[in-house]
């Protein structure tokens, strides 16, 4: 999506020590925070959530489609730890 230009919200759920040590240059909200913040997160466009490994944005996407009605939420498959390895392995690893 970065590669086509595509426009997209990016929302890292993990907690800032996590986004200290690597990220995205994506949002920063940790999961606890947008559990109850939904009004945060775009409703139309793509919004891609992910987390370290895919678990906790797998659980607040689910959480945030069945509670709020959103149906434009991805989550990076694998999260950060997968970026690191398949796409930027000069990413720092914790």
């Amino acid at each position: 999506m970065r590669e086509s230009g595509e426009v997209f919200q990016l929302i890292d759920v993990r907690e800032p020590y996590e986004y200290e040590i690597a990220n995205l240059g994506g949002e920063l909200i940790p999961l606890a925070q947008l559990a109850w913040a939904p009004e945060r997160v775009a409703k139309s466009g793509k919004v891609v959530v992910h987390c370290r490994r895919g678990g906790r944005s797998s659980n607040i996407i689910r959480l945030l489609e069945e509670r709020f009605g959103f149906v434009n939420l991805y989550n990076l498959g694998g999260g950060i730890s997968a970026w690191a390895e398949q796409i930027d392995p000069d990413m720092p690893r914790y």
